[in-house]
Order: C-alpha cells, then sequence, then structure tokens
C-alpha cells in the first residue's frame, strides 16, 4: 500500500535499502513510524504537509519495506543504529539537514537522532513517548499491564516471534481497541496491512529485536548521554494523549514535559485530546491534575501560536484516517508547519 501521489523512493545506507514514500516541495521532514505500524500510519497526514514540505514518510529498519539492519554492529536495531541509517539514508536523497517528527519507538529514534547528530536535525517533534532509560527507571506494575509489548517482545527467541506470527490479527486488534483510540481509527483495509507485516518472519524477528535493543542497547545509549549532560539543542515539541499514561503517571515529576526538559532545554509542549493513536471526535473534558498542571506550565512557556492549538490534538501523530476530523487535521498540518519551518 502507498499514498497517492507519492512515490516510494528507496536509499541504501550501513548496507541496507530504505524505503520511504515521498512527495512535496519545500524544506525536508522526515516521519517515523511506531508499533505496530508502517509508514502508511502518515497517509491521512502526509498528503497535506507535502504542500509545504518535501515529506519523506520512513518504514523504519526492517519493518515495512525497508531491508534489514546490520553491518556487523553488535546492536543493529538499537534506536543510536537505526539513527545513523535513516541520517545516512536522508543524505543519500539529498538531505544532509531536515526536520523529524516521530510517534511512540519512532519517536524514541528521532531524539536519538537529535542527539548523535545535531547538525542533520534542525527541528525535532515526538509524541505519547518519554526516553527509554527515564521509561524503564519508572516502571512498575502499570507498565507490565498496560504495555505487554515491552515485557513479551523483548523475551529471547523465538518465543515472541512464534505468538506474534501465530495470529497477527490479534496483535493489531488488541493496538487498536484497547491503547484509547476509538475503534474506526484504524480501517479494515490498514488493519491487514499492519497484520500482514507481522506474517514476515523476518520482519516480526526484526521488531522483536527492536524490543530486545530497547532494553540492552537504548537504555545505555541514553545513560551514558545523561552522565555526560549531552542535551539536544535544537526547538523540539513534545505532546502526550491527556487521558493517557503518561498523563496519569508523571504528575509527581511535573508530568513527560519535566521529563523531557533535561534532554532538551528548548523543548515546549502539552497534553492534548486523544488517543495514543487516533484523535477523538468528542475528547473527555474532564482533565486529569497533572495535564491541567502541565497546561499551566505550558502557558508559561510556549510561543502564544502554539500554546493557543498546541497541535490542537494529538492527530498529527496519529492514524488520521477518520474523515469526521479533516478540519481538525487542517489546523494540525499548519501548526506542524509553523514549527517546522526554517528560521
Amino acid at each position: 500500500m502507498h499514498f497517492a501521489s507519492f512515490a516510494d523512493v528507496d536509499a541504501e545506507a550501513l548496507g541496507s535499502t530504505l524505503r520511504f514514500a515521498v512527495a512535496g516541495d519545500g524544506p525536508p521532514l522526515l516521519l517515523l513510524h511506531g508499533f505496530p505500524q508502517t509508514h502508511m500510519m502518515w497517509r491521512g497526514v502526509a498528503p497535506r504537509l507535502a504542500g509545504r514540505f518535501k515529506v519523506h514518510c520512513a518504514d523504519l529498519p526492517g519493518q515495512g519495506q525497508s531491508g534489514f539492519a546490520g553491518n556487523g554492529e553488535p546492536e543493529p536495531y538499537s534506536k543510536r543504529h537505526m539513527a545513523r541509517a535513516l541520517v545516512a539514508a536522508m543524505a543519500t536523497l539529498g538531505h544532509v539537514r531536515f526536520a523529524a517528527a516521530g510517534h511512540d519507538r519512532g519517536g524514541r529514534v528521532a531524539f536519538r537522532m537529535a542527539l548523535d547528530h545535531p547538525d542533520a536535525v534542525r527541528s525535532l517533534a515526538v509524541c505519547d513517548v518519554i526516553p527509554m532509560l527515564d521509561a524503564l527507571e519508572r516502571a512498575d506494575d502499570r507498565t507490565l499491564l498496560s504495555f505487554w509489548p515491552w515485557s513479551l517482545m523483548s523475551q529471547p527467541e523465538p518465543l515472541p516471534e512464534r505468538l506474534v506470527r501465530s495470529c497477527p490479527e490479534a496483535v493489531i486488534d488488541d493496538s487498536a481497541t484497547q491503547w484509547g483510540s476509538p475503534p474506526d481509527a484504524f480501517p479494515a483495509d490498514i488493519r491487514a496491512a499492519y497484520a500482514d507485516a507481522l506474517r514476515d518472519p523476518q520482519r516480526v524477528h526484526a521488531v522483536c529485536e527492536e524490543f530486545r535493543a530497547a532494553a540492552r542497547f537504548d537504555r545505555e545509549h541514553d545513560r551514558a548521554d545523561r552522565e555526560t549532560g549531552r542535551t539536544i539543542d535544537v526547538p523540539m515539541l513534545v505532546l502526550w494523549d491527556e487521558d493517557g499514561a503518561l498523563s496519569r503517571w508523571y504528575c509527581d515529576e511535573g508530568g513527560p514535559l519535566e521529563i523531557w526538559r533535561k534532554w532538551a532545554p528548548r523543548v515546549e509542549g502539552e497534553a492534548v485530546a486523544g488517543g495514543h493513536f487516533s484523535p477523538r471526535a468528542s475528547p473527555n473534558r474532564q482533565r486529569r491534575a497533572c495535564s491541567t498542571s502541565s497546561r499551566r506550565t505550558n502557558r508559561r512557556l510556549a510561543p502564544a501560536p502554539l500554546r493557543k492549538a498546541a497541535f490542537q490534538r494529538i492527530a498529527l501523530f496519529q492514524e488520521p484516517s477518520v474523515p469526521r476530523c479533516s478540519g481538525l487535521h487542517l489546523r494540525v498540518f499548519e501548526r506542524l508547519a509553523k514549527f517546522h519551518a526554517p528560521m
């Protein structure tokens, strides 16, 4: 599957071939998906963004239609290696400096990219995620009960690979219905496409290896950077679901924005209405205490245009196919364009 008007483009990087859906004209923008998705998660967002940017929707290494990672390194599916591969691929496509945005695990790849390749990333946006080290340090029974992929997918092979391949539809259905998003955020054809990607033994193995690398390598890479005081020195935007885990779990620390502020002094953002994957037509009016506190903090620190809308909805990084939200998406795209526009 691909977007209308987008071309499938392959780029060689670190001994692998990465697949991008590319369209548009303007400053380059790289979009990275999370689990259990592929670049198709951007199908409703990317065509609008292509009116202002040259948009590159990537399949992460080993996922979707991208080739498999590995060039003799011990951690080919670490965020560090994937970030390096994507930076090299973008350079091959003629973009040595670009804006990057990522959802979920793709957000952590974009985060690592901004840390390791500051000359390549001119602005950064992440959605519904915090750094791996911070997440694992705060993990408790809620994490285990809420995010089963973290514990299952990181187990030694072949157990998780065999379980996922035995019924990929169950994985997609659970994520589509149990992670705070309305079921219609995942149309049948998209569910089928995501399930098909999890039937391929090599691709399922690559997904599991990424989870294993997160627990083993990503955490240590983050720790080393924190100990040396490395931070991100480009503008950064963080959004998270106002009804999700990030809003509920980190209230005592000032919420996700305060966690990110330790890594990115120029960060701004806030909690917005929507599930992990999808905008809601009727967002819950009940604001949790952490969301309220975070909004007050953001109103002090964020620029007025962003403060007014804060991308309006988490839809920017989500499954944006629900027709009733098309007007909302337009406002979201305008905010993204303002945030990532060159100074």
